[in-house]
């Protein structure tokens, strides 16, 4: 094959699905020069499966997206048909926004943004093989010849690394959604050295919205209360369209119980390690096989299509069985089958060959992000694309990499996950991984990561102008409530009566009052109003920050012991086998995941506090021996 110089840039990312437009956008939005190569121009941020943005430690991840200077936000703010704050009744800390997207006017939307920010350039063909030169990344050649030079490479290639969809017996060669697929760029990663693992994730059947008897469904609405994901937002989609929910049945799992023969998933044809937090239908029916039945969500894919994602119903089993199981629900007797179920194979990196910028560290200035690290879910993906582009860009113009630590994002605890632990399934974002969550919460993203994306010139100056006259309206409202003495004259006592508080003997501070579990800010308001009205944002902060303070302190407490050891610095290049002590099996982890601090290697598995201690000390007597490679 001929090959030509197409042209040079700061960075290349491979991919434009999730992870791709949100490397390519940070990227582009740093200040590097980009290039975004993506093997389908009309698939760009393209959802092969459901199609919905947030829910449970995932919302709260595109909120922090959109702090950061993202995009994921504001994309499904202008094209949403349904969205809902799930856990309202619950703590703050579990509270999360779940939209259900308009999937083509998401892409849309996605490619006119793409297309129109300056310094990044669109263009369709499939990227073949990387240009390594003395260990570094410095390039892409594509199918066509093409030689594009960068000075970083970010890989964002979701499902396609050697995808093979599978279908009952049928299994082919694919991407998603018969998708051409990248066969040689997984061959040309194990080439280099990168070791790859074969996971498998899968998509519900879709049906058409016209065969469908709602009238044995129960309606899921969205919420009357205007949201939205961006802090940016000020136009609210208020036209909503509803989901159905229904139930398999006996029925249902009798069919699937005599056809498991059939499934891939229990024949031997996947190889693959699925999602254990997103089980097909027929492995929820064999695992949970005390349950009579499972719940189903009828979710519209747009306002112009008729296809409805049938939501819990993953399989990959036989397309005549998908019909047969398909009939035995309620209000799915007639429904049509538009798009069968099927299951998917892809290869993955294992992601702790990243460093926690997630470079790789078998070559320099190569970065990969969203499944080809193992993560299943959009904005898993978007969250790591977002910080590989920022990464990337920071290295190529000399700027310091920016690692959220766990305290400071749920996509730092991702990021933590994965290079220090590894994953042996598609792992899944969830507040049980958070051990900060109380910190991480969906109200104060911005509060926590505004400041760091106008420091890399993400947020522009009006929105930093509007955050730090937020967070002031704040810090003055919560030391107004903390010195304002409220008397136990008739009116405060009617209305700490009608909130179902005791009266108020003597005088107490307005802070101390709404400290009281059954008070609100609202009720302060009546009290003791602000000199000028505050937005709901503000009196939510002020709401959240007095009522939890003294569980917030504990935690803060926390999060400073554990940066004393991430301060504790573990050189790249340290040679492990020269400690004697440390058990081998710790030995032989801390080789593989190389922590950069004491507080990372602590979370290694199989590394215990006796091998930490021998770590610390060997570490302070200053004689360290290296490597000579990192």
């Amino acid at each position: 094959m001929n090959y030509y110089d197409a042209g040079e840039f700061d960075v290349v990312v491979i991919g434009a699905g999730h992870a791709g437009v949100e490397a390519g956008l940070a990227s582009a939005r740093v200040g590097a020069k980009t290039l975004m190569i993506t093997i389908n121009l009309d698939m760009i941020a393209y959802m092969p499966c459901n199609p919905s943005v947030g829910g449970p430690a995932k919302g709260i991840v595109v909120r922090e997206i959109d702090a950061l200077g993202g995009e994921m936000a504001k994309n499904i703010d202008k094209t949403h048909i349904q969205m809902r704050m799930l856990n309202t009744g619950k703590g703050p800390a579990v509270r999360a926004l779940r939209a259900q997207a308009d999937k083509v006017l998401y892409q849309q939307e996605m490619k006119k943004t793409i297309e129109n920010e300056p310094n990044l350039t669109l263009i369709q063909g499939m990227a073949e093989r990387l240009i390594i030169e003395d260990g570094e990344c410095r390039g892409i050649i594509t199918q066509t010849g093409a030689m594009y030079r960068s000075k970083a490479v970010i890989i964002t290639s979701g499902t396609f690394l050697r995808g093979e969809i599978i279908l009952g017996d049928l299994k082919y060669s694919s991407g998603p959604n018969n998708q051409q697929p990248s066969l040689k760029l997984s061959e040309h990663l194990e080439e280099l050295g990168l070791e790859l693992v074969r996971f498998k994730t899968g998509t519900p059947p879709r049906v058409n919205a016209r065969t469908i008897d709602y009238s044995k469904t129960e309606i899921q609405p969205g919420d009357d209360v205007p949201r939205a994901f961006s802090y940016e937002t000020e136009d609210y989609i208020t036209d909503q369209l509803p989901c159905w929910l229904t139930y398999t049945n006996e029925e249902t799992h009798n069919i699937i119980g005599e056809n498991l023969h059939r499934s891939p998933m229990y024949s031997g044809v996947i190889k693959g390690r699925g999602p254990r937090y997103c089980p097909s239908i027929e492995d929820k029916v064999v695992r949970f096989n005390d349950k009579p039945r499972h719940q189903i969500f009828l979710e519209p894919e747009g306002r112009n299509t008729e296809e409805v994602y049938v939501q819990g119903f993953s399989t990959s089993l036989p397309e005549d069985v998908q019909y047969r199981m398909l009939r035995t629900i309620p209000g799915l007797e007639k429904a049509q089958l538009m798009r069968a179920g099927y299951a998917i194979e892809y290869d993955a990196v294992v992601p702790t060959q990243l460093w926690p910028t997630l470079e790789t560290k078998r070559a320099k200035n190569l970065y990969t992000a969203g499944q080809i690290n193992g993560t299943s879910g959009y904005e898993e993906a978007a969250g790591q694309g977002l910080m590989a582009g920022i990464n990337a860009a920071c290295r190529v113009l000399g700027k310091e990499e920016v690692v959220l630590s766990r305290s400071d994002a749920y996509i730092g605890v991702m990021i933590d996950d994965l290079v220090t632990k590894g994953t042996s399934e598609p792992y899944r974002l969830l507040t049980s991984r958070a051990e900060y969550r109380l910190l991480l919460r969906h109200d104060n993203a911005d509060l926590r990561l505004t400041e760091i994306g106008y420091r890399l010139g993400t947020i522009s100056e009006e929105r930093y102008a509007k955050f730090t006259a937020k967070k002031a309206a704040i810090a003055e409202e919560i030391d107004r409530l903390k010195v304002t003495i409220i008397k136990p004259d008739e009116k405060t006592q009617a209305v700490i009566r009608e909130a179902g508080g005791s009266e108020l003997k003597d005088g107490i501070r307005g802070a101390e009052l709404l400290r009281r579990p059954e008070m609100t800010y609202e009720d302060i308001k009546k009290l003791i109003p602000a000199d000028i009205e505050l937005s709901e944002e503000v009196e939510e902060q002020v709401e959240i920050q007095i009522k939890y303070e003294g569980y917030i302190e504990k935690s803060l407490q926390q999060v400073d012991r554990m940066k004393k050891m991430e301060n504790k610095k573990i050189p790249a290049d340290i040679d492990y086998d020269a400690i004697s002590g440390i058990a081998n099996e710790a030995r032989t982890n801390l080789k593989e995941v190389r922590p950069l601090s004491i507080a990372q290697a602590s979370r290694i598995s199989g590394v215990n506090p006796a091998d930490i201690s021998i770590l610390l000390v060997y570490i302070e007597q200053g004689r360290v021996a290296r490597t000579g490679s990192e």
